[in-house]
């Protein structure tokens, strides 16, 4: 069991209680069972999270609708899983769900985990996206500014020199500027 498993494990034991089916979708290797789950009637967030998360991780793209809705959960560890399972997906339709998200002014709130993952995956999607959601959080009051972070280090971890207007706009943030200066290093000379 790999340590995201165990950890995804270890959170929804006591959300799913005493459960018989706890049990048997935690032991399952039957894909088809786990993919019942994800489309029957009644059945518990924390049953579709196990189904969904062990399918994404095992490559069934049925997974994939579950997967991003969970990405885009007030529950940060929620985000956390489904983020692992959809890049061991590996759907390609993963990078432009993560920017939707992560631009989604909508729900600001809850786009730093689609923003670490467009980061992750390095796809064409990723810079515009993380860009475009920076350019917007730059108040220097902005109550987001934790989103705001997480682009600026993606933008760093991605090193695209197309980041270069947006990283030196938040270069003067207080809560930005050190990671600012940072990604700026990280990015080519003469971009």
């Amino acid at each position: 069991m790999d340590e995201e498993f165990r950890s995804l494990t270890d959170r929804l034991c006591g959300e799913a209680g005493d459960s018989a089916a706890y049990d048997r979708l935690v032991a399952t290797d039957d894909d088809e069972e786990l993919a019942r789950v994800l489309v029957e009637r009644g059945r518990p967030l924390w049953a579709r999270e196990i189904a969904a998360f062990r399918l994404g991780c095992s490559g069934d793209r049925r997974a994939f609708e579950a997967l991003v809705l969970l990405l885009n959960h007030r529950d940060p560890e929620r985000c956390v899983s489904a983020a692992h399972a959809l890049v061991r997906l590996g759907d390609p339709r993963t990078p432009r769900a993560a920017a939707a998200l992560a631009t989604n002014t909508l729900r600001t709130a809850y786009a730093v985990h689609p923003v670490r993952l467009l980061a992750e995956l390095r796809a064409p999607e990723s810079v515009p996206a993380l860009v475009s959601t920076l350019e917007r959080l730059l108040n220097p009051d902005e109550p987001h500014w934790r989103v705001a972070l997480a682009c600026v280090e993606g933008l760093g971890r991605l090193g695209d020199g197309a980041a270069r207007p947006v990283l030196e706009a938040a270069l003067p943030h207080p809560r930005l500027g050190g990671a600012a200066a940072e990604a700026l290093g990280r990015l080519p000379a003469g971009q």
